[in-house]
């Protein structure tokens, strides 16, 4: 059984975790841990028909934001890895600095230091100077900053297409494999069989 620790933030995205969290519910051998933060439940209700209540249904475990006595909170407790997602500056700030007042931020700074995976979907812009030194610190940590970014080669359709799309690359980075993910398989060409060039 994969242990995934999954943490939704204020940043604009609810839905990247709430879709992580239907995704990971659909694989048998994956147990979900789920922290949200003060910030992730009122953008839960802004930007979703869902209440907080649904989402926490969705996962195996849940764990109060303020619990830094939480399982997840050791490196003990085995897990195969930490999605954040979405990831508002806020957080990469706590997880870059290692300030672990909240357990999104505790459980962050374990997985690094168990040297385990951490997906950061981070969710601004524009960036500036500090942004981009807050994520260059987290990735010269071992952190992943994979933001949220539409892969048009899998011709989205709809909001819902380029969500599955991006949680789906979200959890590879986790090792595991998902439907979500339309893989790339070589170049797509006219029926002529030119290729044109943007």
């Amino acid at each position: 059984m994969k242990q995934i620790i999954v943490a939704l933030t204020g940043a604009s995205g609810a839905i990247y975790g709430i879709r992580a969290l239907e995704i990971l519910r659909a694989q048998p051998d994956v147990e979900t841990h789920l922290v949200l933060t003060k910030a992730a439940r009122a953008t839960i209700g802004y930007e979703t028909d869902r209440s907080v209540a649904d989402v926490r249904a969705l996962a195996d475990v849940v764990h109060s934001d303020n619990d830094l006595g939480a399982p997840i909170s050791s490196g003990s407790f085995r897990t195969a890895g930490m999605l954040v997602a979405p990831c508002s500056v806020k957080t990469l700030s706590g997880i870059a600095t290692s300030y672990d007042d909240s357990l999104v931020v505790r459980a962050a700074d374990v997985v690094l230091k168990e040297r385990r995976r951490l997906v950061l979907l981070l969710r601004e812009t524009p960036l500036h100077a500090g942004h981009i030194r807050l994520m260059a610190d987290v990735t010269a940590s071992g952190a992943i900053v994979m933001p949220p970014v539409p892969a048009f080669y899998a011709r989205p359709a709809s909001v819902a297409d380029i969500v599955d799309h991006t949680v789906g690359r979200a959890l590879d980075l986790l090792g595991i494999d998902t439907d979500a993910v339309q893989r790339w398989d070589g170049d797509r060409r006219p029926e002529d069989g030119t290729v044109h060039r943007l």
